[in-house]
């Protein structure tokens, strides 16, 4: 039944030249990662705030050693290498049969894979900035320090991540085109609850929708 289904999504992708791949947490597992929402992910784990909470810009200003503490215990993923999966739409890519990877994963393994056309539209680990002078600084600077990261200025160093209660960055307004231009949207990995994704998902207007999720989502009504 499952050669059945990967059989039957290979000869969609054989027959389309204008696929978006739209993942979230569950492409990383294979890596190591753990995702949010599963019976094992994040978001079922104890802390002393709600999951949630400690990944929202709240957590980082009121409670700044707590959410570094989270961070640094739960998103460090610099070690973690890409799976099957990044390399499948790495050759995807190469073929030119994919045009973009729009990622809800902060992890950085699109990029690792070699895939080009990544839009990151939560941000990524890779990434972060003094909030007051806006230098630059390496992921490891983050996940190998005590407390509160600091600049040499004095301000905070912030993950440029996307945390609850920020704006999503310019890349999304980009995803957003590649969705409403593509033939075939494969969504994987994904529950599909935040509206970065499910919005996307609504969006499109091209002949074949494919979501691949352990769990069952409220959208495969509309997918083959």
């Amino acid at each position: 039944m499952i050669m059945n289904k990967i059989e039957e999504l290979q000869k969609l992708i054989n027959e389309c030249d204008n696929i978006v791949f739209l993942g979230g947490a569950g492409v990383s597992t294979d890596s190591g990662i753990k995702d949010f929402r599963s019976k094992t992910g994040l978001y079922q784990e104890k802390t002393k705030f709600p999951p949630e909470y400690m990944l929202s810009i709240d957590a980082l200003y009121n409670y700044p050693e707590d959410f570094f503490d989270y961070y640094r215990n739960n998103l460090n993923c610099l070690d973690a290498l890409p799976n099957v999966t990044h390399l499948y739409l790495k050759k995807l890519e190469d073929n030119k049969k994919l045009k973009g990877i729009i990622t809800q994963n902060i992890d950085g393994l699109h990029t690792k894979a070699g895939c080009q056309n990544v839009y990151e539209v939560h941000g990524s680990i890779y990434n972060n900035y003094c909030t007051l002078c806006h230098k630059s600084y390496e992921a490891e600077v983050v996940f190998n320090s005590t407390g509160i990261p600091k600049c040499s200025c004095g301000g905070v160093i912030k993950p440029d991540v996307v945390l609850y209660g920020e704006m999503l960055p310019p890349c999304y307004e980009e995803a957003i085109n590649l969705v409403l231009n593509a033939e075939m949207l494969i969504v994987a990995g994904t529950s599909l609850k935040v509206s970065t994704a499910s919005s996307l998902v609504n969006l499109f207007r091209g002949k074949y929708l494919v979501i691949i999720n352990n769990a069952k989502t409220d959208y495969d009504y509309k997918a083959i």
